[in-house]
């Protein structure tokens, strides 16, 4: 319940903070409204397959299989298939928060979440190759050597914060 209201919370002070920026910048009103629409669209649009695909990852997929390839015990192995599933799909990253979320929920270490969710953010597969031909093997090799590190190291930092945090949970829940 407890983060019910802090999402209520946030979402009135996004609010809040629209309509203050509106009335000192009236003249931006017209790009205001026509990006929220242009989200708008895209969300009612992509959404409904994101509730499909998490249905069917829900029903198909064991949480036995998600706990050893991304679990506790999966070790480099579960980060490497974390950086490969944050890789390969194209996309927008809210679709990535609902994968995430299930598969946290069905036994994923927090810090191959945060792999993925990172990966997603910032390795594409064809980011890559665009990334190759303008600017070159040594930066793209050196850009992307240095995000799997980082992103590593700030995934087991994460996990390392979560668990130095009380055990109850109950109040993420709502």
């Amino acid at each position: 319940m407890k983060s019910s209201w802090k999402s209520w919370i946030a979402t009135i002070g996004i609010g809040a903070a629209a309509v203050i920026l509106l009335l000192l910048y009236p003249d931006r009103q017209a790009d205001f409204q026509r990006t929220v629409l242009e989200y708008l669209i895209e969300l009612v649009v992509i959404l409904p397959a994101v509730l499909v695909l998490m249905a069917l990852m829900k029903v198909f997929v064991p949480q036995e299989f998600i706990s050893r390839h991304l679990g506790s015990t999966s070790g480099l192995r579960g980060m490497l298939v974390a950086f490969l599933l944050g890789t390969l799909p194209t996309g927008p990253l809210y679709i990535a928060f609902p994968l995430a979320a299930a598969f946290k929920a069905k036994g994923a270490r927090t810090a191959n979440v945060v792999i993925f969710l990172s990966s997603w953010a910032c390795i594409k597969l064809p980011q890559e190759l665009v990334e190759l031909r303008f600017m070159g093997a040594d930066f793209m090799f050196t850009r992307l050597g240095l995000t799997l590190v980082l992103v590593s190291i700030m995934g087991l930092l994460i996990e390392r914060i979560e668990k130095g945090r009380p055990a109850d949970r109950s109040s993420s829940e709502g």
